[in-house]
């Protein structure tokens, strides 16, 4: 199936704009219908959902580009999967680096969240 931009657009609920600098960066590559509006391959409707989980997982536009590149130089796919490997397990720990200083913060509010109450309760015993 092939989608022009105003439907590729709804259809992952991305802007236009950004389609079109997904195609500046050579992410995406529509060919052009005789009109020269951008017609969107299943290949680009491939690459955008990759893209987009990129995005969400927290790569960089860079580590997203050169990891859908890869798949274009190498059609057996192994430097795109060792190179997502290198690049997911860096992202994990960050992550886990992430979470595990949230939990830290979440200790430290829980202790202070317990000491005002407990300054509360000893000012209200001392009112009475």
């Amino acid at each position: 199936m092939m989608y022009t931009i105003t439907q590729l657009s709804k259809e992952f609920n991305v802007s236009t704009r950004t389609l079109r600098y997904y195609e500046e960066l050579h992410l995406l590559r529509p060919e052009r219908s005789d009109s020269g509006r951008r017609i969107y391959s299943n290949g680009d409707i491939t690459k955008l959902k990759l893209i987009l989980r990129g995005k969400r997982f927290g790569f960089s536009l860079d580590e997203i580009k050169e990891m859908v590149l890869l798949f274009d130089h190498d059609r057996t796919g192994r430097k795109q999967l060792e190179r997502t490997v290198e690049y997911g397990n860096r992202r994990i720990q960050e992550v886990t680096s992430f979470i595990e200083e949230l939990e830290v913060m979440k200790e430290e509010m829980v202790e202070l969240r317990d000491e005002f109450v407990n300054r509360l309760i000893e000012s209200k015993e001392e009112m009475n």
